[in-house]
Parts: C-alpha cells; structure tokens; sequence
C-alpha cells in the first residue's frame, strides 16, 4: 500500500493519500482499537481470567 506525494497529481489509485480526512481517520482508528483492548483486559482482569 503506497501513500500518495502531493506533488503527484496524475495517479489516483492510491488507497491512503496526505490529507487530513486520512489522518484524523487513521487516528481514531488506533485510538478504538487501543481503548478496546484496553477494554478486553480490564474485563479478564475484573473477571479473574488472568
């Protein structure tokens, strides 16, 4: 998976492209996934599984 140049202007089959729609998407992505493994393991704590 390639990640778009700003200067490159003539290919527009790139999944990921520099903008802030990307990035602000990418980051609440890692912060869910963050908080639900955070959550899993609070949970297996509470529950004596570990």
């Amino acid at each position: 998976m390639q990640v778009r140049d700003r200067n490159d202007n003539q290919s527009e089959d790139y999944i990921l492209q520099n903008n802030k729609k990307t990035r602000f998407g990418s980051t609440f992505i890692a912060i869910v996934l963050v908080i639900i493994i955070a959550i899993v393991a609070m949970t297996g704590v509470y529950l004596e599984y570990w």
